[in-house]
């Protein structure tokens, strides 16, 4: 099982005001003291604090339910009830929260120690004290505190990295990372090696560096929940420059590569205001051949770098992490496109979700798997009268 956990779905509750009292004072030498009930105290409230010391959920995965205390009641002699407890949950930056029941954003957290009232405790009540007047002097009553406010959340992290890595299983992102960071991600001949997001700190010249994330490979039809689906997509969203893979050994590089932006555009359109760069990876690999050429030893057709990046209107740079080819220029466009103005503030608006597909994807639950549970027949809903005579006799009713 991996530690990497960016979904949880927990059960919140704040704290509810304490109720305020009701109290009139007496005292030997003192017949008409009058009111002296106290305020009731505050509710704790749930807060969310950003920690950049963490990097997964996996610390509320098994905390199904988060409750602040309530507050205190009031006393006598205008004493105030105890506040209560807030509940502080610590949460990695790049925390989304979406409501458990429709799907609707609640709100972000992006920065260290930063704080975000999730739930507000209730207001304690005011005591009897507060309502005395000329007219009525002995106020029999006191406010109730505010009740709790309850919901359920979905939690989603959505890794912070400046460079992305957008492509097709076994294109090489995992290799690219290893080589240029100390990351080390798994690398294997097979599809979906990567599993979870990975992050590698890539250094550049004199002593600077950026933040480079491996995303699982991506398939035509994972916005509609195909492959790993739309588990890992939200982890680009963050990014501030996509750096989209085709390998040298595909038929059909221009092919891949929009199909690859058409599933960004699915999951959601404003990927495409970003900054893309394309790199055809396993240079030191000969070529597929041409289908359209007839069949013969010279129907490999070279890469023509310059030519896609006239046709796809973007930088497309051919490279190998295994020879080293091309390494030192990819990281240079990178620092370039990471360094422009308008690729500094990473801001995206978070569309709501849809619970029962995400929980699904969540489950490792299929579309098709869901369909064939909805179709199947328990026998306890079938509405039949039995005929229990015919089984009488056999042992089960002696």
């Amino acid at each position: 099982m991996t530690n990497f956990i960016d979904y949880v779905k927990i059960y919140c509750r704040s704290g509810k005001g304490g109720a305020g009292c009701m109290h009139l004072h007496r005292a030997k030498y003192l017949p008409k003291g009058g009111p002296d009930g106290g305020d009731g105290g505050k509710g704790g409230s749930v807060i969310l604090h950003g920690n950049r010391n963490l990097w997964t959920l996996l610390h509320l995965k098994y905390q199904k339910h988060v409750m602040a205390t309530d507050g205190g009641r009031g006393g006598q002699s205008r004493s105030f009830g105890k506040d209560g407890e807030d509940k502080i949950i610590e949460v990695p930056c790049g925390t989304v929260v979406y409501d458990g029941e429709t799907g609707e954003f609640i709100c972000e957290v992006k920065h260290h120690d930063e704080r975000v009232v999730l739930l507000k405790g209730g207001r304690g009540g005011l005591g009897n004290w507060h309502f005395r007047t000329a007219t009525n002097q002995a106020p029999r009553y006191a406010q109730p505190g505010e009740p709790a406010q309850e919901r359920t959340v979905i939690m989603q992290l959505k890794v912070l990295a400046d460079v992305g890595l957008v492509g097709f299983p076994n294109a090489g992102k995992s290799t690219l990372l290893s080589v240029v960071s100390a990351a080390k991600p798994e690398i294997a001949d097979y599809p979906f090696t990567t599993l979870t997001p990975q992050l590698g700190i890539v250094s550049y010249r004199d002593g600077r560096s950026f933040c480079m994330a491996d995303i699982p490979g991506i398939i035509e039809g994972a916005s509609e929940g195909k492959g790993l689906g739309l588990r890992f997509l939200r982890h680009i969203e963050r990014n501030a420059v996509l750096l989209f893979m085709v390998p040298a050994t595909s038929t059909d590089i221009k092919a891949e590569y929009e199909i690859l932006l058409h599933e960004l555009e699915q999951y959601n359109p404003e990927l495409l205001t970003k900054a893309r760069i394309l790199a055809v990876s396993k240079m030191d690999i000969e070529p597929a051949p041409d289908p359209s050429q007839p069949e013969g030893e010279n129907n490999v057709t070279p890469i023509d770098c310059k030519r896609l990046s006239e046709e796809l209107g973007i930088q497309v740079l051919p490279i190998s992490s295994v020879s080293g080819m091309g390494i030192d220029e990819l990281k240079d466009a990178l620092w370039v496109e990471l360094n422009k103005e308008q690729n500094q503030v990473i801001e995206i608006s978070h569309a709501p979700i849809d619970v029962t597909v995400i929980e699904r994807e969540e489950n490792g639950q299929t579309a098709d798997d869901q369909t064939e549970e909805e179709g199947t027949i328990y026998l306890n809903e079938v509405e039949e009268e039995w005929d229990l005579e015919k089984y009488k006799g056999i042992g089960w009713d002696e």
